[in-house]
């Protein structure tokens, strides 16, 4: 693995500066390596690569196992002959230890007063969701506008009246804020799950490796990095473009100039004040960085003496209130770290903001105030370790992953990847069209705008850059190669 040591450039110049050495960051990197262009530095604000993916030893000493505290699992695989899921294939080459994980079939539901089986109320959620995006096919077929699925919900005539089926509800549409865009939510989920609609397949592998999930990304890097092409913890605070280059400065004191600089921070990040660009960004940038929502997803693990919970991987917590830490997966399951007497339970959206307003002491009695409501007849011991990350107040990251919200429009999307003054990019998984939120869009946006960059710099002056759309009232929101439910 590459050194965590900064070295000195050799230059304050290069042709290419990457800024995030996330997956984007490195696909981006290797794709100009094979295209014979290796006059780029990474800068990142950590002491290693990896972005997101970022693995944690969890647990009392001598029971510690590797937890992940961002993407835990690799969302789509490949059926056959079909499509394969670059994620999947990174994992494959570099032998990352994988299980697959029945988030549906294998799941004890409760609710506030304890167990209760409401495994059927549980399928017909799983059936709505599956109906309501061949709706959002028919309405993006016909050109109507996209509003939020819960609207779509309503339309469909499906409205939760229970805290069971609240909380069903919420397992299949709650990973996103709150508002979630019916449209880009369907495609989303058919170019992951569904091999019909050109996806790659139902599968969701999650990573028990102990070098952790981050490794595949790593172990890439390193077959084709060299020390002096990445600077570790910097932290940029300032890019300064103009149609003649760019220039970075970081929190730690350096400066440097490129011909062309590509930005993969988080939507969160680019929303923030935590980067000023100088001169700001012009207004359909803005407005493009800003249609789009960050989304906070928390992990909370908790590690016992003795496991007293479910047997199944799974399981659903049915509150009054909606969100109130809701899923819970076993990692004492014999598929994953059977003896290792950890379980974490799952928050998001404004849950998780608010969960990061209060103390480490404050939620782990809020969480276990749960877990004893779901085992009222047994007394259920408190954890012997606990931990909790933050990701919305964490400047490097502002959140966990982009969602669309209602009402989209393509060429929001087309404007958020779009190049400025043919000099400044943009990359990550918010600029994926049809894999926002995955791990896959990262790679893809990756390799897909650092090959735009190659073309531009191998044609020695004239470069078109990918251009930005003007979006007017009229115009036609999504694109018909988009049609595939």
């Amino acid at each position: 693995m590459l050194s965590r040591i900064s070295p000195a450039p050799a230059s304050n110049h290069t042709t290419v500066l990457i800024l995030g050495g996330g997956m984007a960051g490195i696909i981006a990197a290797r794709t100009l390596h094979e295209q014979g262009i290796d006059d780029f530095i990474i800068v990142e604000a950590k002491v290693e690569l990896g972005g997101r993916m970022i693995p944690k030893p969890f647990g009392v000493p001598g029971r510690q196992v590797t937890v992940e505290m961002g993407p835990n699992w690799i969302q789509g695989t490949q059926q056959g002959d079909g499509p394969a899921n670059p994620i999947w294939e990174l994992a494959l080459k570099h032998n990352l230890t994988t299980v697959y994980n029945d988030l549906y079939g294998s799941i004890t539901t409760y609710d506030y007063n304890g167990y209760n089986n409401y495994t059927d109320t549980f399928n017909t959620a799983v059936d709505n969701f599956a109906a309501a995006t061949i709706v959002a096919g028919s309405r993006l077929q016909h050109n109507q506008v996209d509003m939020s699925l819960k609207s779509a919900y309503g339309i469909m005539g499906i409205s939760p009246k229970t805290p069971q089926e609240d909380a069903c509800d919420y397992y299949q549409i709650d990973w996103s804020p709150s508002q979630t865009s019916w449209i880009a939510s369907a495609w989303n989920n058919n170019f992951t799950y569904v091999p019909e609609a050109g996806g790659y397949s139902d599968e969701n592998m999650m990573s028990i490796d102990s070098r952790g999930f981050v490794y595949i990304a790593q172990a890439e890097a390193a077959e084709f990095l060299q020390p002096q092409q990445v600077i570790f913890n910097q932290t940029v605070n300032l890019i300064e473009y103009s149609e003649d280059g760019v220039t970075v400065k970081t929190t730690g004191g350096m400066t440097l100039t490129a011909d062309h600089v590509l930005v993969t921070f988080s939507a969160g990040v680019l929303q923030n004040t935590d980067v000023v660009f100088e001169p700001t960004l012009p207004d359909w940038k803005v407005e493009a960085v800003n249609s789009i929502e960050m989304a906070t997803y928390t992990k909370i693990f908790l590690q016992f003496n003795e496991t007293f919970w479910f047997p199944t991987e799974m399981a659903l917590y049915a509150d009054q209130q909606r969100g109130k830490y809701p899923v819970w997966q076993s990692l004492d399951h014999v598929g994953f770290f059977p003896g290792s007497g950890i379980v974490f339970v799952t928050v998001t959206g404004d849950w998780s903001l608010y969960v990061e307003q209060l103390t480490a002491e404050e939620v782990q009695a809020e969480v276990m105030e749960v877990l004893r409501a779901m085992y009222p007849n047994i007394t259920v011991p408190d954890p012997i370790d606990f931990h909790m990350p933050t990701w919305a107040s964490n400047m490097l990251y502002r959140g966990s992953y982009s969602n669309w919200g209602p009402s989209f429009v393509q060429g929001h999307s087309d404007n958020l990847r779009a190049t400025v003054d043919n000099r400044l990019w943009f990359a990550g998984e918010a600029t994926s069209l049809k894999y926002f939120g995955f791990l896959q869009g990262a790679y893809l946006e990756g390799q897909s705008v650092a090959q735009e960059i190659a073309a531009c710099v191998k044609s020695e002056g004239t470069c078109a850059g990918i251009p930005h759309v003007e979006i007017v009232t009229n115009a036609e929101p999504y694109s018909s190669s988009l049609t595939h439910y």
